[in-house]
């Protein structure tokens, strides 16, 4: 099903949970902005909020499996942190336990949709919840977001458009029980949108067709690019994991004053960003090594200055 963002998929998402039989949610300290917010808002409405630590990240899927009880109603978290880069490994165990007890399952696949190939048997057995998005790797911009959904869900989102029942308009009215289309997909769709963002993502996947700018050509690129970048990086306190198998597509490095290190590189014409005290470096496939080395030489510089 597609969306705007991941907020408004996760939303829908967790309107369909039965969160007074099942008051527990499951998720990992390390999740993004947006599903961090929501999940603090309704801890503040008295859902049963655990976020476990995600850091050591090898241990990650273990502890969640662990956090999870008969009262959980869904186990939430990312396939790759957005701070760090690192993927998490082991999920299938924990995933197995999230089914065990009868709890829902959505992973967030945003940091590795378009630069991390994978597959959904992969991430972890049926039925799971994912979603992602193509405003990073896939350089699709903005407003194109998806929710994947198991062919087997049965779930009835509170949050739900009327796109969810597009063929059965006119039984909405007549005072039967809200129906959903023919798809569990159908049961996750919103409402009219403007969909011009999937028009230039069209374009984008053709552009990437025509130069054979494969999923798997993409990681290779990545995973060099990546690797110049933390051995240009070394003595400085990088939090990404150096073994490819472990690293998505960007490199973090804890700095003082993040975000004024980031104005000083834009001041410099070298695009960045930062999360809190950790500058994050993200080569498009279209960066060159030059261009790498540069930006290494000039961070280096001002981080030594201070200024």
């Amino acid at each position: 099903m597609l969306g705007a963002s991941t907020h408004e998929l996760v939303a829908r998402f967790l309107s369909a949970l039965d969160l007074r039989a099942r008051p527990h949610l499951v998720a990992t300290s390390g999740e993004f902005h947006s599903m961090h917010r929501q999940l603090a808002r309704l801890a503040e409405a008295g859902v049963e909020v655990e976020l476990v630590p995600w850091a050591p990240v090898d241990t990650l899927a273990e502890r969640l499996g662990a956090a999870v009880r008969p009262t959980t109603a869904a186990l939430l978290c990312s396939t790759v942190l957005f701070e760090t880069s690192s993927i998490v490994p082991g999920l299938r165990a924990a995933i197995a336990r999230a089914h065990a007890v009868g709890a829902e399952v959505l992973l967030d696949a945003y940091h590795a949709f378009g630069v991390v190939p994978f597959t959904i048997a992969e991430l972890g057995p049926d039925p799971i919840f994912v979603t992602a998005g193509g405003y990073k790797y896939a350089q699709w911009g903005e407003g194109n977001c998806f929710l994947r959904v198991p062919p087997q869900s049965s779930l009835r989102p509170i949050y739900t458009g009327w796109f969810s029942d597009f063929a059965n308009l006119a039984a909405m009215r007549s005072g039967g029980p809200i129906g959903y289309g023919t798809r569990p997909a159908d049961r996750f769709a919103g409402s009219t949108y403007d969909p011009t963002s999937h028009y230039r993502a069209r374009a984008v996947i053709d552009f990437f067709d025509e130069h054979d700018l494969s999923i798997a050509r993409l990681r290779e690129l990545s995973l060099a690019q990546t690797r110049r970048l933390l051995e240009g990086l070394d003595g400085l306190d990088v939090l990404t994991p150096r073994d490819d198998a472990a690293r998505a597509g960007f490199v973090a490095v804890r700095v003082a004053e993040a975000s004024r290190v980031v104005d000083a590189l834009r001041a410099r014409g070298i695009q960045t960003d930062a999360r809190g005290d950790v500058l994050r470096l993200g080569p498009a496939p279209y960066v060159t090594d030059d261009e790498i080395d540069r930006a290494l030489t000039t961070l280096r510089s001002i981080v030594a200055a201070g200024r």
